[in-house]
């Protein structure tokens, strides 16, 4: 009789993820995960560069469905609006065209939270379909209850004194919530597309985490408990737990590149400094700072007089050569425009993380067991920050002035903070712990390993 590895090579598994990295990153690593696991998969994504002919890349192939724009379209920067609806409108179609091409019967489709109608294309083909949450799971209880009205949430009457409480999640306050969930929000695609993924989250018959039970176990039993589908799989990072670069995004890189040409000495430039004296900013790839917040943090880390790596990300590309500090602070750091953060982050002589906190560095970061500083901006990264400060204790947040910006001497605070102040061995030794946790996670045996495998029996066994 074959082995059930064996037979699940038999198996195929479709992906489904937009061309975006903070979407594509933990998708294509998660796809990796389940070749090894003895799986077929194809990963399906909106990439140009795949639209002629398809890829294999650490055995997982590489496939194109149309989004309907025009292929000068400009789907990092644009209008997200424009480029939802026309997702939405043509995605279905092209997906199952693709799905029929492919020539392989497909056990399950495995999509995302941004893309709710692959699961009635799913559907419709007779397939069951998993989705990938690639945020927190404290995050995936606040829209839960949100969004179907199972608590209540700050208003613009209660917006300064209202607190969240909810199952296995730190008490909340406005500042601390996802900003899709507040009466401010403004974003009413991502809010239309979270309505519909949480009010039918039936359609779903597993939710894969980006976490593990060791980080979230409160609020992962709490879900769980409430008959809410929610199996953590993560730390979805590079393969290893050693920093180095992961194949399957080395190699999508060639596939689709972004890095930036010239640039990958910084790995040397880190080996020149002594253990945990490096400041690294990165502010992730999408978030633009404005000229005045890129001159506060350059003033606090002149002031500090700490060496720093800075992934600097000018708004309307402009040249950091403009940005008159910048040239100060040249020869006291390393200014770049991109960076192999998960590297970066595993190096030695990295002392702390100042961060935006959206969910994918946060996660490399704990894999990484480095301390952080949390400068959140929009989306689930208040709530990222509150779990850093409050909950894991790995870090501090950066406060804002009344202008609801930080200047200069709040960074240098925090950075002195972090590296050396009274609470900077607690925040060491719990990042240190959290790696360790994260890293046996992830192991054979471990509990997110675990969880793979219970889903790759699954698919398999619900097609025999």
């Amino acid at each position: 009789m074959a082995s059930i590895y064996e037979h699940n090579q038999q198996k195929s598994v479709m992906l489904v993820s937009v061309h975006a990295i903070g979407s594509r990153n933990p998708m294509t690593r998660l796809a990796r995960r389940l070749v090894l696991k003895g799986l077929h998969v194809t990963l399906a994504i909106n990439d140009l560069a795949l639209k002629n002919h398809s890829s294999i890349v650490g055995g997982v192939h590489l496939e194109y469905f149309s989004d309907g724009l025009p292929e000068d379209h400009d789907r990092l920067n644009g209008d997200i609006d424009i480029f939802m609806s026309s997702l939405r409108r043509f995605g279905p179609g092209n997906l199952s065209a693709l799905i029929g091409s492919c020539g392989r019967k497909f056990s399950c489709v495995i999509t995302m939270p941004f893309l709710p109608w692959a699961a009635d294309v799913a559907a419709e083909l007779g397939l069951p379909c998993a989705m990938v949450w690639i945020q927190a799971c404290t995050v995936y209880q606040i829209f839960n209850c949100f969004y179907n009205r199972i608590n209540e949430f700050p208003t613009e009457n209660n917006l300064e004194n209202m607190v969240v409480n909810l199952p296995g999640v730190p008490s909340l306050r406005a500042e601390d919530l996802p900003s899709f969930v507040l009466p401010a929000n403004t974003m009413s695609t991502f809010d239309s597309i979270l309505k519909e993924v949480f009010c039918n989250i039936h359609k779903y018959k597993w939710v894969l985490g980006n976490s593990f039970m060791e980080l979230e176990k409160d609020v992962i039993k709490a879900v769980n408990d409430a008959g809410l589908p929610f199996w953590p799989v993560g730390p979805i990072v590079p393969a290893n737990c050693s920093g180095e670069e992961d194949t399957i995004d080395g190699d999508l890189k060639g596939v689709t590149p972004f890095k930036s040409p010239g640039e990958s000495n910084c790995l040397e430039w880190l080996d020149k400094h002594p253990p945990a004296s490096v400041v690294y900013i990165s502010f992730g790839t999408l978030l633009f700072l404005s000229r005045k917040q890129i001159e506060s943090i350059a003033t606090g880390l002149k002031s500090s007089k700490r060496p720093f790596l800075w992934v600097v990300k000018l708004p309307e590309n402009q040249e950091t050569q403009k940005v008159e500090i910048l040239e100060e602070i040249k020869e006291q750091g390393l200014i770049m425009s991109w960076s192999p953060q998960t590297a970066v982050l595993s190096h030695p002589s990295v002392g702390c993380f100042i961060s935006h906190c959206g969910w994918n560095s946060l996660i490399e970061t704990i894999t990484a067991g480095v301390p952080m500083i949390a400068c959140p901006q929009w989306t689930d990264q208040p709530t990222n920050a509150k779990l850093v400060t409050d909950v894991w204790r790995i870090g501090v947040k950066l406060k804002k002035n009344v202008e609801g910006l930080f200047d200069g001497e709040e960074l240098e605070r925090c950075v002195e903070e972090v590296l050396t102040g009274s609470g900077s061995e607690e925040f060491r030794k719990n990042a240190a712990e959290l790696k360790r946790a994260a890293c046996e996670a992830v192991a054979d045996g471990g509990s997110s390993d675990k969880n793979i495998q219970l889903f790759v029996d699954g698919v398999s066994s619900s097609c025999l």
